[in-house]
């Protein structure tokens, strides 16, 4: 089988999944592992490099208000590719080609190829897209073997932290303009042995402003921007330092955020753990290759491990 991702979720998915071998095309944002970024690039962004996350907000709004797009989909590459199967999304409006136009494309193809759409708004749903990918790929067992892996690491945390208190938790998945996160970030910090008091369950990241998150008094918040590697985590936490500080956090966290809580795949087990270590790090150690940072000043803070 011939497979094109869409979704650099998907793309880990599949490597994960053992079909690395299978998969033909990837975005342009796939980069884990690092096999798949060396594979054909189909999307492209129409956003300019080097804005800032402020800039980054804007423009996004700017476009989608106008009812462009965000992301192109290069039609002939893909046709050239051949593929049995596309896998891609409808959870973000904002992060990869639409669903609407990925199905247009795909009826014009030879085949024409299969489209299997992950839509996932929570932890629950993202281990329900391994079982639909096996399924689609015709490897339903090893797609098994897989979620079960993962269900035990998550029931591994649960156990670790099941006696413990459970500190309040603000995760910022933005932060010019501030977002909350949404989706599965409070379930995974609730599995984590967290409490969030700021970002709805199962429904999208909300944009909210600082004064809405005052009087929450969380014990940690965990600056996550979605996409950012924790290099740019950091520097955003550190520029708004000021109203992080405000809101009375006794510890304050910058993360990888783009390979452990923006993209709906197996590494928010990763991601799980990660928090579990942050909350409670006499009860969990951190997963490995995941980069953190705690932040105590804005001049500089102590690191742990980093992905710039």
């Amino acid at each position: 089988m011939r497979i094109a991702s869409l979704v650099p979720s998907a793309t880990e998915m599949l490597f994960a999944l053992g079909l690395g071998e299978s998969v033909v095309g990837v975005t342009h944002e796939c980069d884990f592992p690092a096999a798949a970024s060396e594979l054909p690039h189909l999307t492209a962004t129409v956003l300019p490099a080097g804005l800032s996350a402020g800039e980054i907000d804007a423009a996004v709004k700017a476009i989608v208000g106008e009812g462009k797009a965000l992301y192109s989909l290069d039609e002939e590459r893909l046709a050239e590719l051949e593929p049995d199967l596309i896998v891609t999304q409808a959870v973000c409006d904002v992060c990869a080609v639409s669903f609407e136009d990925v199905v247009e494309v795909a009826a014009r193809l030879p085949g024409p190829p299969a489209v299997l759409q992950q839509d996932p708004s929570s932890l629950v749903e993202v281990l329900e897209d391994v079982t639909r990918l096996g399924e689609a790929a015709g490897i339903e067992a090893r797609a098994a073997e897989l979620r079960a892996e993962l269900e035990a690491r998550l029931d591994a945390v649960r156990t670790a932290v099941a006696a413990a208190a459970r500190p309040r938790v603000v995760a910022l998945e933005w932060l010019d303009p501030p977002f909350v996160g949404g989706h599965w970030i409070p379930e995974m910090i609730s599995i984590a042995g967290g409490e969030d008091v700021a970002g709805p369950s199962g429904a999208k990241s909300p944009e909210v402003g600082w004064e809405q998150l005052s009087g929450l008094d969380p014990d940690a918040v965990v600056a996550m921007p979605c996409g950012c590697y924790v290099a740019e985590s950091k520097a955003q936490a550190v520029e708004h330092w000021q109203r992080i500080e405000s809101l009375g956090a006794e510890r304050v966290f910058a993360v990888d955020a783009a390979s452990t809580y923006s993209r709906p795949g197996p590494r928010l087990v990763d991601g799980v753990e990660l928090l579990a270590h942050l909350l409670h790090p006499d009860l969990v150690d951190p997963p490995g290759g995941i980069g953190f940072t705690e932040l105590s000043a804005p001049a500089g803070a102590r690191s742990y491990s980093s992905r710039s």
